[in-house]
């Protein structure tokens, strides 16, 4: 009933609100049991009467000749409905696609036209088939073809029987030539409300897809409970998007199919440009969306390259949306890694040009980086950031200060900002509480030598405010970022490639009395190559100059191991690459009627183009990642090795995580049921506000479909569904028994939440500070190419001689340093039209439960006061890691935010 301009432009309006209107169907008014459809009781009349007098404007008309045939109510009678189809018009076009349209004006005035016909949930006793409208065309296509307008409203005329029943579902041929992209249909003028169905997909032409196309209504329905009349329905449409699993697919299809990660390399280019497979029992690894290209010519087992600028395959709906504002974050992403890369690289001539000092990073911000433009590059010009200024042929890039240097442009070298980014900067999730010390190797010690660590008591005593080890690890002060196994397995191959020069790094920092962390001491591994082989190194904080650019060296080796972690483990794999599988499940095995469907829709928005975006341009062999991060063409093995070593779904929820971390510990008197070790840990109290936000709108979804747990699991769609996710999507570690089960309502709760949670708030959280932490490079480098010097090392004269100069050749150069920038400050750029937690499209019709509407609403003011509690805690002076002289506000789990670069806000989905 709340329904606004936004679907309809006209017609049926109503402004009452949402509690109102579940209060008539408290009242009896609008059951969901009719008698025959159309057919209206005397009782039923006189409340749509009053209704009438009631509401300030035009409600559903009735049919005169219906309402005078009520009382005979025995032989059908015929009455015109209406349908309101609502399009979305291209924001551009080209050449060949005006004519197209212009074609299709013209033939659709002599019969090719779009012909849509209505099918009842009720069967037709008499053929037993289900009932169908007559068909009816869109009016007045040729007169609305040139509006330019974003969306135009479309009008189809039915004739029913008052027998005919409640209209479920809507087929619709397209006879044009181009397709379109459909939002919403509205069937008006029945006897109840009208009817919506909210279709948000593009409508193929006849010639490309010869069968019909099939939307329902937005009456949820599971699987046992679909009327009989558009059963057959929901299970022709599943069967199509699923495909047969051959053949390539065509840009225009709407198939979802699983494959695994083989097309990342370009073997036909040369060995250089092999990489290795992921997926299989080889290197486990999630699956992809299938695109079923032919193999490469130089091995069979790897796929063809869809080279840049040319688009990947993706089903046709799961493209980025053409209109005046989501071309946005892809279209400048295409433009940074197209136009702006190219350029980059033509401009600065030397691959290891070396920055000279910190003011030549500063000029990035102030002066630019003046690039050679050649007339393909004029969108450069165009783009709002980085802005790009021009200079007759040639252009100057100048990057916006980041968000890091905005209140203390030293800040990066204070050891209590190094502590303070381990818990609330762009990759607080690997810190744990170290529970043994010296922490002990997981790694085979014939293959990689002692387990044992270098770290010593005499190390960190002096540290500790007079505590001994062991009674600070009782009282639980010390923590560790530990990426020794991470990166061990990898030391060699990365230190062999040219100019990348890594340690696998451990570091213990200690909880202060002002609840904040101090880094204590860092150790550096490298393979044991020899028994004699100086192969483990521990830094300690300085006492003079020279310890200092020691401990200065020592922190960036750290925070590169955390970038290439961060971005290969916590941000790719735990986000984009796990939750593909379950994406592709969900349109394969569950109906678009299905409720959990309509729940986890928004969740999925536009993460397998993404995803399928970096595969040809960010993760692949010599994309964006390798060249700007220190294990370069391993980076995706170690994703792999860590999906292998140390994912698990049943670990990805926040609690778990936190618990599974020691960073947390079960305490039913405290919120959440939660004790943090660290109180005042920003991105774990947020975050654990908006778990239980989700996870009580869940469980409010949940047990209203499923009151108990037979039939979540005589639910076959649900659990084929999540059957396949676990068996298909993620094959290589079925077998695992940490998998969670599927049995009844917590179960469902806990998968779902889980789901939710790690694509809206957990990528929020590894995404959004990119560019306002990484942005100024010594404070994040993503590479090193210079290990620590040695007193007995031959460098070691040139670094005492100029330890700045040194400092600076170590990390990132000139090109890769820019490189990086401008994919990151793209990467961590809202839309305009991004849709935040707490919102989703055409919020009072995507489901037709208003009770469910209802509590959505709830979720969103829920989700509304935690933004404002947020926002208390970031002006809470007792919380140091959050407020202070210098100190960032912790933003990132802020639900809200503009567009542009904001290092806040929380989409719904992984979609950037």
């Amino acid at each position: 009933m709340a329904l606004a301009n936004e679907t309809m432009g006209s017609s049926f309006l109503h402004k009452t609100s949402l509690v109102s209107q579940s209060k008539l169907f408290q009242r009896g008014y609008l059951e969901k049991q009719f008698r025959p459809f159309g057919v209206v009781p005397m009782e039923k009349k006189r409340i749509v009467m009053n209704l009438r007098k009631a509401v300030n404007g035009p409600v559903a008309a009735i049919s005169e000749d219906l309402v005078k045939a009520v009382p005979l109510a025995e032989k059908p009678v015929k009455f015109k409905v209406r349908a309101v189809v609502t399009i979305r018009n291209k924001n551009k076009e080209d050449i060949k696609e005006t004519i197209v349209k212009n074609l299709d004006a013209f033939t659709d005035r002599i019969g090719q036209n779009v012909v849509l016909q209505l099918i009842s949930t009720e069967i037709d006793p008499k053929t037993n088939t289900p009932k169908k409208s007559n068909e009816a065309v869109l009016k007045d296509w040729s007169k609305k073809t040139n509006l330019k307008v974003e969306k135009v409203n479309y009008i189809a005329e039915f004739l029913l029987t008052s027998d005919f029943g409640e209209p479920g579902a809507i087929t619709i041929t397209n006879k044009h030539q181009q397709e379109f992209f459909l939002e919403t249909i509205t069937i008006e003028q029945l006897a109840s409300d009208p009817i919506h169905f909210p279709c948000n997909s593009w409508v193929q032409s006849r010639k490309d897809h010869p069968a019909k196309r099939i939307f329902f209504s937005n009456k949820s329905y599971l699987p046992g409970e679909t009327p009989a009349g558009i059963k057959a329905l929901r299970e022709q449409e599943l069967k199509d998007i699923r495909g047969d699993g051959k053949g390539e697919r065509k840009l225009s299809d709407r198939v979802y199919d699983f494959d695994v990660y083989n097309d990342l390399g370009n073997p036909d280019k040369g060995i250089e440009f092999s990489r290795p497979r992921l997926g299989g029992e080889k290197i486990p690894y999630p699956r992809r969306c299938r695109t079923g290209r032919a193999p490469s010519d130089t091995d069979i087992t790897a796929e063809s390259r869809v080279e840049k600028p040319l688009p990947m395959y993706v089903p046709r709906d799961e493209q980025f949306e053409e209109s005046k504002q989501t071309t946005f974050s892809l279209g400048r992403l295409k433009a940074v890694l197209y136009n702006l890369i190219p350029s980059l690289k033509a401009s600065i001539l030397s691959n290891k040009h070396d920055f000279h000092g910190f003011s030549d990073i500063d000029s990035l911000y102030s002066k630019g980086v003046l690039l050679k433009l050649g007339l393909q590059d004029k969108l450069l010009k165009k783009l709002p950031l980085p802005r790009v200024v021009s200079e007759s042929s040639q252009g100057l890039l100048r990057y916006n200060t980041p968000k890091i240097l905005s209140k203390d442009k030293f800040a990066w070298l204070r050891d209590d900002e190094f502590g303070r980014q381990a818990i609330a900067g762009v990759n607080p999730v690997n810190i744990e509480r170290l529970k043994v010390f010296p922490p002990v190797s997981n790694l085979d010690p014939d293959v990689y030598g002692p387990q044992e660590s270098a770290l010593k008591e005499e190390h960190i005593l002096g540290q500790l405010n007079g505590m001994t080890v062991q009674q600070a690890l009782d009282e639980k002060k010390l923590f560790i970022v530990d990426y020794h196994d991470v990166y061990l397995p990898f030391i060699d191959r990365i230190n062999a490639l040219d100019g990348r020069k890594t340690y696998a790094t451990r570091t213990i920092f200690f909880l202060t009395p002002l609840g904040t962390l101090k880094p204590i001491a860092i150790e550096l591994s490298l393979p044991s190559t020899a028994p004699s082989s100086r192969s483990k190194r521990v830094v300690t904080p300085p006492v003079e100059a020279t310890s200092n650019w020691i401990w200065q060296l020592a922190k960036a080796h750290v925070c590169s191991n955390d970038a290439g972690v961060h971005q290969l483990v916590n941000h790719w794999l735990r986000t984009h690459a796990s939750l593909e599988p379950f994406i592709l499940a969900a349109h394969r095995q569950l109906s678009a009627m299905h409720p959990i469907f309509k729940l986890l829709d928004p969740h999925m928005r536009y993460t397998m183009e993404i995803n399928a975006l970096a595969r040809q341009s960010l993760i692949n062999g010599e994309g964006v990642i390798e060249s700007c991060f220190t294990p370069g063409r391993y980076c995706m093995e170690i994703s792999a090795a860590a999906y292998k070593n140390f994912w698990r779904f049943d670990m990805e929820g926040l609690p778990a995580d936190l618990i599974r971390r020691g960073m947390a510990e079960p305490d039913p008197t405290k919120p959440h049921g939660l004790k943090l070790l660290i109180e005042d840990y920003p991105y774990a109290s947020d975050g654990l506000l908006i778990w239980d936000a989700i996870e009580s709108w869940v469980k409010t979804y949940v047990t209203h479909y499923y009151p108990n747990a037979n039939i979540i699991r005589e639910d076959e769609e649900l659990q084929t569904w999540y059957r396949e996710s676990v068996n298909v999507g993620h094959a290589d570690l079925r077998h695992e028994t940490w998998w969670p089960q599927l049995n009844n309502s917590d179960d469902l709760v806990s998968i779902l939440t889980t789901l939710i949670w790690l694509s809206s708030a957990q990528h929020a959280a590894l995404n959004f500070g990119q560019y306002p932490y990484g942005g100024y490079v010594p404070n994040r480098p993503p590479l090193m190419r210079r290990l620590i010097p040695d007193e007995n090392d031959p460098e070691y004269a040139i670094f005492l001689n100029d330890p700045q100069k040194y400092f600076l050749s170590a990390l990132p150069s000139v090109l890769q340093a820019t490189k990086f920038m401008a994919v990151v400050d793209t990467l961590s750029t809202h839309s305009p039209d991004e849709e935040y937690l707490g919102e989703r499209q055409q919020p009072s019709i995507w489901t037709g439960d208003a009770e469910m509407v209802e509590a959505f609403y709830e979720f969103s003011a829920e989700i509304g006061r935690i933004e404002k509690e947020i926002d208390r805690r970031n002006s809470d002076g007792r919380l140091k890691n959050r407020c202070g002289a210098g100190v960032l506000a912790y933003e990132l789990l802020a639900p809200s935010s503009e567009p542009g670069v904001t290092c806040r806000g929380v989409p719904n989905s992984v979609s950037i």
